[in-house]
């Protein structure tokens, strides 16, 4: 019994619009018995996308009321569902598997959980790529934009940090992962960051283990991540970001993927960089130490950016010591507008999928 319903995990779990596909192995079988009890697992299947009450989820799906919410606050302290308290009333909601299950196992991830995702990683990003709705978009070098170019909020970091109320800041759990695998890192771990618009959301004992911040130490956080070579991700939307991640290609699974599978496509940007040979010196920092795509190359007189591999990030910009590079805004029938919120993005990659998640919505 308590294999089909992991097998029924799995199941609606590829059928959310992000997808967790079935392997050969079954290695994405164990990753759910690594994290969900079986109790946990069929409570799961019976939550939605949107946020509920422990009230409105028992009423719905016929479960008894007594008990509710304290497994609703058990899971989302397992990282298995998301939830937020307000005081006098809980919500919560259920996560796919990225962004979501795999990124709020960052307090419970141990070398097994490690093995078996890296196990999982091949099936999975094979798929994930392959929809041409990304999950993340790219958030330039804000001072690397430049004062005539007209930069929408959602490409600002600035404009995320100052819509938030709350901010806080965890490890990388890819990073984790990678230093549990033993290929630890030498860039900075504790940057990724969750802003939140209500204010003390991040308390001492918040389930996901944020630490709190000011918004003074988050911009900070933003200016050591671009001295070290992160790239700032968020969701693809035009609105309701939580969180920004600062990004390396040897641990983040999003630019290993672009690299991997997709190229530029794998991200939103609206943005690349661009060179100018004649004030190029050649001495190689772009390339060598600060781009995290390979999008650059050493060409016969100077270095070349290789436009349809380049994510706009702005970090060899910002390096350039000869100042060579500038940052371009991409034809406006090249750019694609992100969706609305994360329901549209929901909607739109779902349509691209060919799945019915209309019963979980």
């Amino acid at each position: 019994m308590s294999e089909q319903v992991y097998k029924k995990l799995a199941k609606v779990l590829d059928t959310l619009p992000n997808g967790f596909p079935e392997s050969e192995t079954g290695v994405e079988i164990k990753i759910l018995k690594n994290i969900f009890s079986p109790e946990d697992a069929e409570l799961f299947c019976d939550m939605r996308l949107s946020f509920e009450t422990p009230e409105q989820i028992a009423q719905r799906t016929g479960r008894p009321l007594a008990g509710m919410d304290e497994h609703l606050k058990q899971m989302q302290a397992k990282g298995q569902i998301f939830g937020i308290n307000f005081g006098e009333v809980s919500v919560y909601r259920m996560y796919p598997w990225v962004f979501g299950i795999f990124e709020f196992q960052l307090k419970r991830m141990t070398k097994e959980l490690a093995e078996l995702c890296r196990e999982y990683e091949d099936t999975f990003g094979a798929q994930f790529f392959t929809s041409k709705v990304p999950l993340m978009n790219v958030v330039p070098v804000e001072q690397e934009i430049a004062s005539n170019e007209i930069s929408m909020p959602f490409e600002q970091v600035s404009s995320i940090i100052e819509n938030g109320e709350s901010w806080a800041v965890n490890d990388c759990i890819c990073k984790k992962e990678h230093e549990l695998l033993g290929e630890p890192c030498e860039r900075p771990m504790e940057v990724c960051l969750a802003i939140a618009p209500i204010p003390n959301f991040f308390t001492e004992d918040h389930p996901m283990g944020a630490r709190a911040i000011t918004k003074k130490e988050a911009y900070d956080i933003l200016k050591l991540s671009e001295e070290k070579g992160l790239v700032h991700l968020t969701s693809n939307v035009e609105t309701g970001h939580y969180f920004i991640c600062n990004c390396c290609s040897c641990c983040c699974g999003i630019l290993r993927g672009v690299n991997k599978y997709a190229g530029a496509t794998g991200v939103n940007s609206n943005y690349y960089a661009q060179i100018n040979a004649d004030e190029c010196v050649s001495c190689g920092v772009c390339a060598d130490e600060r781009c995290q795509v390979f999008a650059i190359e050493e060409g016969d007189d100077a270095y070349e950016v290789i436009k349809e591999k380049c994510i706009g990030c702005g970090l060899c910009v910002s390096t350039c010591p000869s100042e060579a590079i500038s940052m371009i805004r991409k034809n406006e029938a090249d750019i694609v507008l992100p969706p609305v919120d994360e329901k549209e993005w929901y909607a739109r990659r779902g349509k691209l999928r060919g799945v019915d998640y209309s019963q979980f919505a």
